[in-house]
């Protein structure tokens, strides 16, 4: 198997979705973007990730791991699920539908 093509399976594994809240539609006119990553990617495989899939130009990658939060549900005690987000400027000039007309 190719590099390239091995790289563009595991790039869709690294993007998990876009984060759709009203801090990252507020965000959308500065021109970046939020999404759930793996928590085992570093910036570098994001940038290229993004760069790969959705075919932009990326400048910046900031990222930040969620701390857990306990959660209940009557006597049960746990904790949220584990992400990443990655916060991903991209160059004025490009840009990514997240709402696609049908």
């Amino acid at each position: 198997m190719s590099k390239k093509l091995d790289f563009a399976r595991k790039s869709l594994e690294i993007i998990k979705q876009p984060v759709i809240t009203d801090k990252t539609t507020r965000l959308l006119e500065k021109n970046q973007y939020s999404f759930l990553v793996d928590p085992k990617a570093d910036k570098v495989a994001i940038k290229k990730s993004i760069e790969l899939i959705f075919q932009v130009t990326v400048v910046k990658v900031n990222t930040y791991h969620q701390p857990p939060k306990k959660r209940r549900i009557g006597k049960f005690q746990g904790y949220r699920s584990h992400y990443k987000r990655a916060i991903v400027k991209l160059a004025p000039s490009d840009s990514i539908n997240l709402f696609p007309e049908e």
